[in-house]
């Protein structure tokens, strides 16, 4: 009997070996396939001006004064130039942006500087970033569970969830914040294992890269305090002593940013001004679910769409609900406290840090997936543990262990669906669709044109997302106030994106004539309209 047990275990042992390393085989060519295909929306146009070293006032000054020019005039922002340099990237973010630390930017600048800048290019570093994500988690479940299987386990869960794919392919910090989230995590648990200096301040470094990575990382390192606190019994213990030194060199290390943020942050743009927007209740739960749901399994639907798109899904959203509330559930009753407590404080305090505020005050900042990262991982070690634990033990009946089997080979599944579906799309949730949807069919428009002129007073950031898909023919000329300007009648279209009201009215005044929306756009037909040529045109 032992021995047909032994047998059972080793092949099983087997197909799971070859399972994940088919898994990690995928997850890789997602992360790399077709890197350029997605829009570049206007958060990735601002990281490439941020890396070409110019501000966004000298974009606006410079261009947005409406002279006319070319694509060329606009890309020089958006490419490594002679005339700017790594301090110039700090400094604008410092003085424009300082809620975005600038490791990630300096980093991207480099790396721009060796391989080039072209959207793959940039979107390449992200992709190799999250591969680093494979080890950390790895690592992270020895540290924590003891279990190579729940290793592997999470490390498949990441490396197939169409979450972490669209992270990776995105030319903006987060494949780096979760990196950094797990690696603080692992160095947190070894420092308070073998409590050496040298351990506490491998602790300590790890927390100033997170910090210089994302502001968010100041919730993690909370959520860590609450942790060691609480496994020390709220007592000043050696552990909890050396934790507090590691956390203020890292705070002191970070005081640089700090200052720049706080002089600086009244003055920046208002560039998360809409997360603090109010919404109903139900939008944010749906917000929520429809976020924890992305982890492994996601066909593209945002909250914005209509519910004859989102009502499908429901049934598969709900599933996925309850294998992550069973697994957290698994979790705390099958693990000790030292363990449970470390993934529910991962999950819990960066979550509850932005859903009481909208709760209270009001906003969607909850519902923001890139801002809640840490919740994520917590769960997907959750349910790496249930999995892990279940489809190998030999210590249940086979039809049980069959069933968890199935179950894993479902949410695997899941995964590299919606990674091959999300490779193969040009817009997706994650890039602003209310900003970027219509960008592919307002440039196929323009493009048809002989001889067309773009007229804008539209954000700098969302013209510059547009000129990637718009050819070279296009000619522009640009305001950032609503102003009036000389039009060239020299063109065979006049078409206008994104014109405030006050701009259109302007124009219409100024040259008796009028604007018409293009209706080939349907709902987003008043994002770009086009002047009405006269009989003798």
């Amino acid at each position: 009997m032992r021995s047909k047990l032994t047998q059972n275990s080793s092949l099983h042992t087997t197909w799971l070996r070859l399972l994940i390393i088919l898994i990690l085989v995928l997850g890789v060519f997602f992360r790399f396939v077709n890197l350029d295909k997605k829009v570049y929306w206007p958060d990735e146009a601002v990281t490439s001006l941020r890396i070409s070293g110019y501000t966004v006032r000298e974009l606006v000054r410079q261009v947005f004064d409406g002279h006319e020019i070319g694509i060329e005039d606009l890309q020089k922002y958006q490419h490594i130039n002679s005339e700017k340099n790594v301090i110039d990237t700090i400094q604008g973010l410092a003085m424009e942006e300082p809620q975005l630390p600038p490791l990630y930017f300096v980093m991207v600048r480099f790396w721009a500087q060796w391989c080039g800048d072209s959207v793959a290019a940039i979107r390449s570093l992200s992709a190799l970033i999250s591969l680093l994500a494979f080890p950390c988690i790895y690592w992270l479940c020895q540290e924590l569970f003891e279990s190579p299987q729940v290793g592997w386990v999470a490390i498949s869960l990441i490396a197939v969830s169409p979450f972490h794919v669209l992270y990776a392919q995105e030319a903006r910090p987060y494949s780096l914040w979760i990196v950094t989230i797990l690696l603080s995590s692992v160095t947190l648990l070894r420092a308070m294992r073998v409590q050496t200096k040298l351990s506490w301040g491998i602790y300590a470094a790890s927390m100033v890269l997170g910090f210089y990575t994302f502001l968010f990382s100041g919730l993690v390192a909370i959520g860590y305090g609450i942790y060691v606190f609480a496994t020390e019994g709220f007592k000043f213990s050696q552990r909890v002593i050396a934790f507090l030194v590691a956390s203020l060199v890292a705070l002191l290390a970070f005081v640089p940013w700090l200052l720049a943020f706080a002089v600086n942050l009244s003055k920046a743009e208002g560039g998360t001004d809409w997360a603090a927007r109010k919404v109903s209740l139900f939008s944010l739960i749906t917000m929520w679910a429809g976020n924890v749901s992305r982890i492994f399994f996601d066909l593209g639907v945002g909250s914005d769409d209509p519910l004859i798109k989102v009502f499908p899904l429901i049934p598969v959203i709900l599933i996925f609900l309850i294998i992550v509330v069973y697994s957290i559930y698994f979790l705390c009753c099958r693990t000790p406290k030292r363990v449970w407590l470390f993934v529910l404080m991962l999950i819990g305090v960066s979550a509850s840090a932005l859903i009481v505020p909208d709760l209270i005050v009001g906003g969607r900042r909850s519902g923001v997936a890139r801002y809640t990262i840490a919740c994520y991982l917590g769960i997907q070690l959750a349910v790496a543990y249930l999995l892990g634990t279940q489809i190998t033990s030999i210590s249940i009946n086979i039809r049980r262990q069959r069933l968890w089997q199935f179950l894993a080979i479902i949410v695997f599944s899941s995964g590299v669906l919606s990674c091959a579906v999300s490779s193969q799309a040009q817009i997706w949730w994650n890039k602003g669709p209310d900003r970027t949807k219509y960008n592919p069919q307002v440039a196929y428009i323009i493009n048809q044109a002989k001889h067309p002129l773009l007229l804008s007073d539209a954000n700098p950031a969302h013209v510059l997302s547009l000129s990637y898909l718009l050819a070279a023919q296009v000619r522009y000329q640009l305001v950032n106030k609503p102003k009036v300007f000389k039009i060239n009648y020299g063109f065979s279209e006049v078409f206008l994106y994104k014109p405030s009201d006050k701009f259109k009215q302007a124009l219409e005044k100024q040259e008796n004539r009028k604007f018409k929306p293009n209706k080939e756009l349907g709902k987003f037909q008043n994002n770009l309209w086009q002047l009405e040529k006269l009989s003798s045109e």
